[in-house]
């Protein structure tokens, strides 16, 4: 009779195992899916003719909304010289191209002033993101 409790007990072990790993996997696809209770978004200011933007749309751009930190961030380019969509709220007017300002639910959390190269934007965005209480899968 021991040995079938014995048997009975890795069964009900292993099964348990299972789901529990099962149910981990599933957490890894499904969760960074579910919608987030804060909108992050990542406005971009740029103006004609400024070369560093223009760095940043042939090294970045045509990435940027493939990565986790575009998908989190998705991003918003504005004119430097436009107006302020009413929904935002920022520290203070940009003064300079390219300027990157982090924005949760339309209030800045952070800003990136220039362009410092593909590397540097990066971790740069990723520091950002992660004060602003996000978190990018790599």
């Amino acid at each position: 009779m021991s040995l079938k409790l014995e048997y009975l007990y890795i069964y009900i072990w292993s099964v348990n195992m299972l789901q529990r790993r099962l149910a981990f996997v599933i957490a890894l696809f499904v969760l960074p899916a579910l919608p987030a209770g804060a909108a992050m978004e990542l406005l971009m200011f740029e103006q004609a003719g400024c070369i560093y933007c223009a760095r940043w749309n042939e090294e970045v751009s045509p990435e940027y909304a493939k990565t986790s930190e575009g998908r989190l961030a998705p991003l918003r380019r504005l004119d430097l010289h436009g107006e302020l969509p009413p929904e935002l709220t920022i520290a203070r007017s940009p003064a300079f191209t390219p300027t990157f300002v982090l924005v949760v639910d339309g209030v800045e959390t952070g800003r990136i002033e220039g362009y410092p190269g593909e590397d540097f934007f990066w971790v740069l965005l990723d520091d950002l993101i992660g004060k602003a209480g996000g978190t990018v899968a790599k």
